[in-house]
């Protein structure tokens, strides 16, 4: 069966799509077969990223590894079984067609919370929840005491994924790999960042997760959107301007994020 990694939170703007597309890409570089769908059905950044990497290859001729991606297929309301939701079979079908070719299927859900990033989380065999890295995105993982900082409970994001827990353990299932990645890291180590690292440790031991440094705040990501482009592209495409540092510790970061992922038959070879 394939390995199906899902990237969510319930927060917009934390590089979730930036995280989805550079992640699948690079399996897909390194031989694995990916398949893609993306659960936001209104703004698709994930899909639309794909898109503009297969307008990019049509336009200047180059082969570009890529996931296969899916959109998820129509289902006439007439053909479920009664109590049956739409959503949970759209979601099903879709990995259905994905899984006999894919050695991994890669879900990127919404910022926010619905139906079908409930589903998919209950799905995962490994999650990836990037966080920028303040205690504004940490509030999704708990609540703390503002003068203390001391960590008060889970919020309703860790309720979540320890409901999509039980309900994997209920099937049988292995339990989820859970990775909280901490995007937007600044370049110096500030006090606030040094908080951060702390809280994120100590709840990582409470409600089960490890953590995972993700990408540095570059502007280099804001120009490869459009282009369909990913980091580990620039060497065979070219940026205006050469490789710069900042550009080649990216790359180190997404090869850090791979190896902590520390997915099922992946080596690291780039």
């Amino acid at each position: 069966m394939a390995h199906i990694i899902v990237v969510g939170n319930e927060k917009g703007g934390s590089g979730k799509s930036t995280t989805s597309m550079h992640v699948a890409t690079a399996l897909a570089r390194m031989g694995h077969s990916v398949g893609a769908l993306d659960l936001d059905l209104r703004q698709k950044s994930f899909g639309r990223y794909i898109e503009n990497r297969k307008a990019y290859s049509e336009k200047h001729g180059v082969e570009l590894a890529s996931p296969n991606y899916q959109d998820l297929p129509e289902i006439d309301s007439a053909s479920l079984e009664p109590g049956e939701n739409v959503y949970d079979h759209r979601l099903s079908a879709a990995v259905a067609a994905l899984e006999p070719t894919s050695d991994f299927i890669l879900i990127d859900c919404p910022g926010s919370h619905t139906r079908l990033s409930q589903v998919a989380h209950s799905l995962a065999d490994t999650l990836i929840s990037p966080l920028n890295d303040s205690f504004v995105d940490f509030d999704l993982l708990a609540r703390v005491d503002p003068d203390t900082n001391k960590i008060l409970g889970p919020s309703v994001y860790s309720e979540m994924v320890w409901n999509a827990r039980q309900l994997r353990s209920q099937a049988g299932l292995p339990p989820i790999d859970w990775i909280a990645v901490r995007n937007r890291l600044a370049a110096q180590n500030m006090h606030n960042k040094q908080k951060m690292g702390d809280a994120m440790e100590d709840l990582s031991k409470r409600i089960g997760f490890r953590t995972a440094p993700g990408f540095g705040e570059r502007v280099i990501f804001r120009e490869l959107f459009p282009r369909g482009l990913t980091l580990l592209d620039l060497r065979d495409i070219g940026v205006k301007g050469q490789m710069n540092i900042s550009n080649v510790a990216a790359r180190q970061e997404l090869r850090e994020l791979i190896k902590v992922l520390n997915l099922p038959g992946v080596e690291v070879d780039f």
